[in-house]
């Protein structure tokens, strides 16, 4: 297959391990920065242009699309998937996932277990809000935020209108969360590939860190979920629409909870704590895919 690896780094670990395991299975990979692509958008011969040149050929696109160039690159992939190219996560699911309220809204609606979830754009509905979620301590997130960026922990009810004031007053758009004590500054990382829990790793925090984000310095291991935390992963990730994901759980007093899909997981953790070749699962899943047969045809 001729592969499109939409990423903007190859030197990255999750680049790399791709781009290896696709050429060590015999396909041909051609690395685009999603933000030098440029398209003509037309009805009957819609094409990608890069660098001067028309690409065109694909056979499969792996999208590797940073939460800063959502827009930009979903776009991009729309192009490629009106094209007939099959991708390995569609443009419809990583925007869906991508939309932290979106994505807990569609979680709800399936009965998933989350933590109870605010959202409110008003100063005179904070402190009704802070009570509806149980109360300080609480989790107040970005809605843009990534990688633990724009998530801070309030432990009391005046922090928590303070922050939540300060983020209203620069028309920041919040969630606000309980806060999951009983995790410990924990969670868990589970590798979805094809409707299944491919690995699974803990993501501690670091000592007084309640993010457990590895650029944060947290840390990783091998951890033996349960077949409720399977089962979760799994729905969340199909729900979503995505092929590939990264459900990040944690556990609480009532069971699983989901914290996030992530639509571009990274390699480098979940490889580095369970030794298990993820890059090569995944082109082996890209293979099963077949050209020509997107489900969405950028439509969404």
């Amino acid at each position: 297959m001729k592969i499109a690896l939409l990423s903007r780094n190859r030197k990255l670990y999750s680049s790399r391990r791709i781009i290896e395991a696709a050429e060590k299975a015999g396909h041909k990979v051609v690395v685009i920065d999603v933000l030098r692509a440029y398209m003509n958008v037309v009805s009957h011969k819609p094409s990608i242009h890069y660098k001067g040149q028309d690409l065109t050929g694909f056979d499969a696109v792996i999208p590797r699309i940073g939460a800063s160039v959502t827009h930009y690159g979903t776009a991009v992939l729309r192009q490629f998937e009106m094209m007939g190219v099959v991708s390995l996560n569609e443009s419809v699911a990583i925007t869906r996932s991508r939309d932290k309220l979106r994505s807990l809204q569609l979680l709800s609606r399936k009965g998933i277990g989350m933590p109870l979830t605010g959202y409110a754009s008003k100063p005179d509905d904070i402190k009704d809000v802070i009570k509806m979620v149980g109360g300080a301590p609480l989790v107040i997130k970005l809605l843009q935020g990534t990688q633990g960026i724009g998530v801070v922990l309030a432990e009391t009810q005046k922090a928590a209108e303070s922050v939540i004031e300060g983020f209203m007053g620069v028309h920041a758009d919040i969630l606000i969360q309980e806060f999951i004590k009983e995790a410990g500054g924990s969670d868990i990382r589970c590798f979805v590939i094809d409707g299944k829990v491919a690995a699974a790793m803990k993501r501690q925090g670091a000592e007084g860190e309640f993010r457990s984000n590895l650029h944060r310095g947290g840390s990783s291991s091998l951890i033996k979920i349960t077949p409720e935390e399977r089962s979760t992963a799994v729905r969340a990730s199909q729900i979503m629409g995505l092929n590939v994901a990264g459900v990040d759980l944690l556990r609480s007093n009532h069971g699983p909870v989901v914290m996030e899909v992530n639509s571009s997981p990274g390699l480098e953790g979940i490889e580095g704590a369970t030794g298990k070749d993820i890059a090569g699962m995944i082109i082996d899943n890209l293979e099963k895919l077949q050209p020509g047969k997107t489900r969405t045809r950028g439509h969404g």
